[in-house]
Protein backbone atom coordinates (compact mmCIF):
# COMPACT_ATOMS: atom_id res chain seq x y z
CA UNK A 1 0.00 0.00 0.00
CA UNK A 2 3.25 2.21 0.80
CA UNK A 3 3.10 3.12 -3.48
CA UNK A 4 -0.67 3.90 -3.55
CA UNK A 5 -0.18 6.66 -0.57
CA UNK A 6 2.06 8.18 -2.68
CA UNK A 7 0.42 8.40 -5.77
CA UNK A 8 -2.80 9.20 -3.83
CA UNK A 9 -0.80 12.59 -2.38
CA UNK A 10 0.16 13.40 -5.55
CA UNK A 11 -3.50 12.66 -6.58
CA UNK A 12 -5.91 14.41 -4.18
CA UNK A 13 -5.86 17.73 -2.83
CA UNK A 14 -3.46 18.95 -5.02
CA UNK A 15 -3.76 21.59 -8.05
CA UNK A 16 -3.69 19.35 -10.97
CA UNK A 17 -2.77 20.89 -14.29
CA UNK A 18 -4.48 18.16 -16.11
CA UNK A 19 -8.01 17.38 -18.20
CA UNK A 20 -10.71 16.38 -15.88
CA UNK A 21 -10.97 13.19 -18.38
CA UNK A 22 -7.54 12.47 -17.13
CA UNK A 23 -8.14 13.18 -13.23
CA UNK A 24 -11.30 10.85 -13.51
CA UNK A 25 -9.29 7.67 -14.65
CA UNK A 26 -6.71 8.14 -12.10
CA UNK A 27 -9.57 8.84 -9.57
CA UNK A 28 -11.15 5.47 -10.76
CA UNK A 29 -8.11 3.53 -10.71
CA UNK A 30 -7.25 4.97 -7.32
CA UNK A 31 -10.83 4.19 -6.22
CA UNK A 32 -10.07 0.35 -7.31
CA UNK A 33 -6.74 -0.15 -6.17
CA UNK A 34 -7.22 1.51 -2.68
CA UNK A 35 -9.66 -0.77 -1.92
CA UNK A 36 -7.96 -3.90 -2.55
CA UNK A 37 -5.69 -5.67 -0.32
CA UNK A 38 -2.71 -5.88 -2.95
CA UNK A 39 0.87 -6.81 -1.83
CA UNK A 40 3.79 -5.35 -3.94
CA UNK A 41 5.42 -8.33 -5.28
CA UNK A 42 9.00 -8.40 -6.49
CA UNK A 43 11.57 -5.57 -7.25
CA UNK A 44 10.56 -2.03 -8.48
CA UNK A 45 13.55 -1.25 -10.47
CA UNK A 46 13.31 -2.20 -13.93
CA UNK A 47 14.93 -5.78 -14.36
CA UNK A 48 16.09 -4.85 -18.24
CA UNK A 49 18.62 -2.94 -16.29
CA UNK A 50 20.56 -5.91 -15.62
CA UNK A 51 20.26 -7.16 -19.32
CA UNK A 52 22.92 -6.81 -21.43
CA UNK A 53 21.28 -6.78 -24.54
CA UNK A 54 19.31 -4.22 -23.35
CA UNK A 55 21.96 -2.12 -22.22
CA UNK A 56 23.62 -2.63 -26.00
CA UNK A 57 20.54 -1.39 -27.41
CA UNK A 58 20.20 1.45 -25.11
CA UNK A 59 24.14 2.07 -26.50
CA UNK A 60 23.22 1.78 -29.92
CA UNK A 61 20.03 4.51 -29.86
CA UNK A 62 22.40 7.03 -28.30
CA UNK A 63 24.80 6.54 -30.66
CA UNK A 64 21.82 6.80 -33.41
CA UNK A 65 20.48 9.50 -31.46
CA UNK A 66 24.25 11.57 -31.63
CA UNK A 67 24.00 10.68 -35.12
CA UNK A 68 21.19 12.36 -36.13
CA UNK A 69 21.81 15.51 -34.03
CA UNK A 70 25.13 15.64 -35.65
CA UNK A 71 23.99 15.37 -39.19
CA UNK A 72 20.61 17.35 -38.61
CA UNK A 73 21.33 19.60 -35.74
CA UNK A 74 17.74 19.25 -34.27
CA UNK A 75 17.18 17.10 -31.08
CA UNK A 76 14.16 16.37 -30.33
CA UNK A 77 12.74 15.73 -26.74
CA UNK A 78 9.69 13.88 -25.89
CA UNK A 79 6.98 14.76 -23.98
CA UNK A 80 4.69 12.33 -23.21
CA UNK A 81 1.73 11.20 -20.94
CA UNK A 82 1.09 12.33 -17.39
CA UNK A 83 3.68 15.36 -16.40
CA UNK A 84 4.99 14.54 -13.04
CA UNK A 85 7.38 16.68 -10.37
CA UNK A 86 10.25 14.34 -10.10
CA UNK A 87 11.87 10.98 -11.76
CA UNK A 88 11.32 8.86 -8.77
CA UNK A 89 7.64 9.09 -9.29
CA UNK A 90 7.19 7.80 -12.94
CA UNK A 91 5.14 4.26 -13.36
CA UNK A 92 6.69 1.29 -15.92
CA UNK A 93 2.69 0.81 -16.08
CA UNK A 94 2.09 4.49 -17.31
CA UNK A 95 3.72 6.84 -20.31
CA UNK A 96 5.35 9.66 -17.99
CA UNK A 97 7.12 12.65 -18.45
CA UNK A 98 9.33 14.08 -14.95
CA UNK A 99 9.68 17.81 -15.10
CA UNK A 100 12.88 17.06 -13.31
CA UNK A 101 14.55 14.50 -16.17
CA UNK A 102 13.03 17.01 -18.99
CA UNK A 103 14.70 20.11 -17.33
CA UNK A 104 18.20 17.95 -17.51
CA UNK A 105 17.57 16.64 -21.06
CA UNK A 106 17.19 20.58 -21.83
CA UNK A 107 20.20 21.75 -20.31
CA UNK A 108 22.32 18.97 -22.01
CA UNK A 109 20.96 19.74 -25.58
CA UNK A 110 21.45 23.93 -24.94
CA UNK A 111 24.98 23.19 -23.85
CA UNK A 112 25.68 20.46 -26.84
CA UNK A 113 27.67 22.57 -29.44
CA UNK A 114 26.28 19.58 -32.20
CA UNK A 115 22.27 21.11 -31.13
CA UNK A 116 21.67 24.02 -33.51
CA UNK A 117 17.63 23.99 -32.47
CA UNK A 118 15.91 21.98 -29.98
CA UNK A 119 12.08 20.58 -30.34
CA UNK A 120 9.70 19.79 -27.54
CA UNK A 121 7.20 16.76 -29.25
CA UNK A 122 4.38 17.39 -26.98
CA UNK A 123 1.92 14.65 -26.39
CA UNK A 124 0.47 15.02 -23.51
CA UNK A 125 -2.99 15.88 -20.93
CA UNK A 126 -1.04 17.52 -18.50
CA UNK A 127 -0.51 16.44 -14.65
CA UNK A 128 1.44 18.03 -11.58
CA UNK A 129 1.11 21.72 -11.05
CA UNK A 130 4.51 21.25 -8.50
CA UNK A 131 7.07 22.16 -10.39
CA UNK A 132 5.29 23.10 -13.67
CA UNK A 133 5.80 26.68 -13.44
CA UNK A 134 9.29 26.41 -12.26
CA UNK A 135 9.94 24.31 -15.80
CA UNK A 136 7.84 26.52 -17.59
CA UNK A 137 10.55 29.50 -16.64
CA UNK A 138 13.58 27.18 -16.88
CA UNK A 139 12.41 27.14 -20.72
CA UNK A 140 11.70 30.71 -21.44
CA UNK A 141 15.00 31.47 -20.13
CA UNK A 142 16.85 28.99 -22.24
CA UNK A 143 15.07 30.18 -25.20
CA UNK A 144 17.19 32.82 -24.95
CA UNK A 145 20.40 30.63 -25.89
CA UNK A 146 19.11 28.88 -28.42
CA UNK A 147 15.58 28.57 -29.88
CA UNK A 148 13.34 26.02 -28.94
CA UNK A 149 10.18 24.68 -30.83
CA UNK A 150 7.20 23.13 -29.42
CA UNK A 151 5.52 20.60 -31.65
CA UNK A 152 1.67 20.10 -30.71
CA UNK A 153 2.14 15.48 -31.74
CA UNK A 154 -1.08 15.72 -31.28
CA UNK A 155 -1.73 16.58 -27.96
CA UNK A 156 -1.04 19.72 -25.71
CA UNK A 157 -3.09 20.33 -22.60
CA UNK A 158 -3.30 22.13 -19.36
CA UNK A 159 0.20 21.35 -17.99
CA UNK A 160 1.54 19.98 -21.29
CA UNK A 161 0.35 23.54 -23.05
CA UNK A 162 1.82 25.55 -20.47
CA UNK A 163 5.47 24.35 -21.36
CA UNK A 164 4.72 24.51 -25.06
CA UNK A 165 3.33 27.95 -24.65
CA UNK A 166 6.65 29.28 -23.06
CA UNK A 167 9.03 27.65 -26.69
CA UNK A 168 10.11 29.97 -29.28
CA UNK A 169 6.85 28.75 -31.26
CA UNK A 170 4.59 26.65 -30.96
CA UNK A 171 3.72 24.24 -34.11
CA UNK A 172 0.51 23.09 -33.89
CA UNK A 173 -1.27 20.12 -36.99
CA UNK A 174 -4.75 19.99 -38.53
CA UNK A 175 -6.06 17.93 -36.09
CA UNK A 176 -3.85 19.02 -32.45
CA UNK A 177 -5.66 20.04 -29.61
CA UNK A 178 -4.37 22.46 -27.23
CA UNK A 179 -5.84 24.35 -24.40
CA UNK A 180 -7.16 23.76 -21.26
CA UNK A 181 -6.00 26.35 -19.07
CA UNK A 182 -7.23 25.57 -16.14
CA UNK A 183 -6.34 23.85 -12.84
CA UNK A 184 -8.52 21.04 -11.06
CA UNK A 185 -8.61 19.42 -7.53
CA UNK A 186 -10.21 16.40 -6.17
CA UNK A 187 -10.84 14.98 -2.66
CA UNK A 188 -11.44 11.31 -2.21
CA UNK A 189 -14.20 11.36 0.55
CA UNK A 190 -14.07 7.44 2.09
CA UNK A 191 -15.97 7.70 4.91
CA UNK A 192 -19.26 6.27 3.97
CA UNK A 193 -16.90 3.39 2.34
CA UNK A 194 -15.13 2.36 5.54
CA UNK A 195 -18.61 2.98 7.42
CA UNK A 196 -19.97 -0.10 5.65
CA UNK A 197 -16.50 -1.92 5.87
CA UNK A 198 -16.88 -1.18 9.65
CA UNK A 199 -14.34 0.63 10.01
CA UNK A 200 -14.26 3.92 11.80
CA UNK A 201 -10.78 6.08 12.16
CA UNK A 202 -10.36 8.19 14.84
CA UNK A 203 -7.62 10.85 14.50
CA UNK A 204 -5.93 12.97 17.10
CA UNK A 205 -4.18 16.02 15.48
CA UNK A 206 -2.70 19.70 16.98
CA UNK A 207 -2.88 22.83 15.00
CA UNK A 208 -6.41 23.75 13.20
CA UNK A 209 -5.51 22.81 9.59
CA UNK A 210 -3.52 20.03 10.40
CA UNK A 211 -6.37 17.13 9.41
CA UNK A 212 -7.66 19.28 6.51
CA UNK A 213 -8.60 17.65 3.32
CA UNK A 214 -8.75 14.03 5.81
CA UNK A 215 -9.76 11.37 3.15
CA UNK A 216 -11.88 10.00 6.46
CA UNK A 217 -14.25 12.18 6.61
CA UNK A 218 -16.57 14.58 4.46
CA UNK A 219 -15.02 18.03 3.51
CA UNK A 220 -15.32 20.53 5.94
CA UNK A 221 -15.86 23.89 4.93
CA UNK A 222 -12.13 24.96 6.49
CA UNK A 223 -10.54 22.11 4.24
CA UNK A 224 -13.11 23.27 0.92
CA UNK A 225 -11.94 26.85 1.41
CA UNK A 226 -7.98 26.16 1.56
CA UNK A 227 -8.27 23.52 -1.64
CA UNK A 228 -10.14 26.50 -3.64
CA UNK A 229 -7.90 29.11 -2.69
CA UNK A 230 -5.25 26.72 -3.58
CA UNK A 231 -6.71 26.28 -6.88
CA UNK A 232 -6.97 29.91 -7.54
CA UNK A 233 -3.29 30.75 -6.45
CA UNK A 234 -2.34 28.07 -9.07
CA UNK A 235 -4.64 29.54 -11.94
CA UNK A 236 -3.69 33.10 -11.42
CA UNK A 237 0.19 31.89 -11.98
CA UNK A 238 -0.99 29.91 -15.09
CA UNK A 239 -2.72 32.30 -16.74
CA UNK A 240 -0.21 34.80 -15.92
CA UNK A 241 2.37 32.74 -17.59
CA UNK A 242 0.13 32.10 -20.34
CA UNK A 243 -0.17 35.82 -21.29
CA UNK A 244 3.51 36.74 -20.67
CA UNK A 245 5.09 33.72 -22.72
CA UNK A 246 2.07 34.25 -25.62
CA UNK A 247 2.15 37.79 -25.89
CA UNK A 248 -1.55 37.69 -24.68
CA UNK A 249 -4.14 40.07 -22.10
CA UNK A 250 -4.35 37.97 -19.02
CA UNK A 251 -8.22 38.59 -19.82
CA UNK A 252 -8.03 37.42 -23.68
CA UNK A 253 -6.39 34.09 -21.94
CA UNK A 254 -9.11 33.95 -18.82
CA UNK A 255 -12.10 34.23 -21.71
CA UNK A 256 -10.96 30.92 -23.35
CA UNK A 257 -12.62 29.00 -19.90
CA UNK A 258 -9.85 26.19 -20.08
CA UNK A 259 -11.10 25.20 -23.54
CA UNK A 260 -9.89 22.83 -26.10
CA UNK A 261 -9.07 24.05 -29.26
CA UNK A 262 -8.00 22.20 -32.53
CA UNK A 263 -5.81 23.36 -35.28
CA UNK A 264 -6.35 26.61 -36.82
CA UNK A 265 -8.86 27.25 -33.73
CA UNK A 266 -5.96 27.90 -31.83
CA UNK A 267 -4.29 29.50 -34.10
CA UNK A 268 -6.95 32.33 -33.93
CA UNK A 269 -7.31 32.56 -30.41
CA UNK A 270 -3.63 33.18 -30.32
CA UNK A 271 -2.50 30.12 -28.65
CA UNK A 272 -0.32 28.59 -31.65
CA UNK A 273 1.94 30.36 -34.17
CA UNK A 274 1.27 28.11 -36.97
CA UNK A 275 0.04 24.75 -38.83
CA UNK A 276 2.16 21.94 -39.53
CA UNK A 277 1.93 18.39 -39.45
CA UNK A 278 4.71 17.32 -36.92
CA UNK A 279 7.12 15.34 -38.83
CA UNK A 280 6.93 18.43 -41.92
CA UNK A 281 7.71 20.82 -39.24
CA UNK A 282 10.67 18.85 -38.09
CA UNK A 283 12.11 18.74 -41.43
CA UNK A 284 11.57 21.93 -42.12
CA UNK A 285 13.80 22.74 -39.17
CA UNK A 286 16.49 20.25 -40.13
CA UNK A 287 16.18 22.40 -43.60
CA UNK A 288 16.93 25.34 -42.06
CA UNK A 289 19.82 24.52 -39.59
CA UNK A 290 21.07 22.65 -42.95
CA UNK A 291 21.15 26.22 -45.10
CA UNK A 292 22.25 27.82 -42.10
CA UNK A 293 25.54 25.60 -42.28
CA UNK A 294 26.07 26.18 -45.70
CA UNK A 295 25.77 29.44 -45.62
CA UNK A 296 28.15 29.87 -42.34
CA UNK A 297 30.69 27.38 -44.33
CA UNK A 298 30.48 29.95 -47.56
CA UNK A 299 30.93 33.00 -45.55
CA UNK A 300 34.49 31.03 -43.94
CA UNK A 301 35.16 30.39 -47.26
CA UNK A 302 34.74 33.78 -49.24
CA UNK A 303 37.16 35.18 -45.77
CA UNK A 304 39.69 32.75 -46.16
CA UNK A 305 39.85 33.91 -50.08
CA UNK A 306 39.92 37.67 -48.88
CA UNK A 307 42.34 37.28 -46.32
CA UNK A 308 44.98 35.32 -48.84
CA UNK A 309 43.94 38.04 -51.38
CA UNK A 310 45.20 40.63 -49.40
CA UNK A 311 48.61 38.28 -48.60
CA UNK A 312 49.20 37.93 -51.96
CA UNK A 313 49.33 42.04 -52.05
CA UNK A 314 51.62 42.41 -49.15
Amino acid sequence: MKNYLRVSSMLFNQPLLVTPDMLDLGVRWANQAMSLNIINIGASADPKIWDDDHVDRLALQEEQRRTAIASTGVEVIPVSGVLVARGSQLSMCETMTSYEGLRSQLRQAVADPLVERIVLDIDSPGGSAVGAFELATDIRAMVQQKPITGIVNYSAYSGGYLLGSACSELVVSQTSGIGSIGVIASHLDRSKMEEGMGVKVTTVFAGAHKNDLSPHEPLTEQSLKYLNDVVQESYQLFVNAVAEYRGLSVQKVIATEAGLFRGQQGIAAGLADRMQSPQDAVDELSRSVALSRANRQTNRIHVRAAALAMQSQL
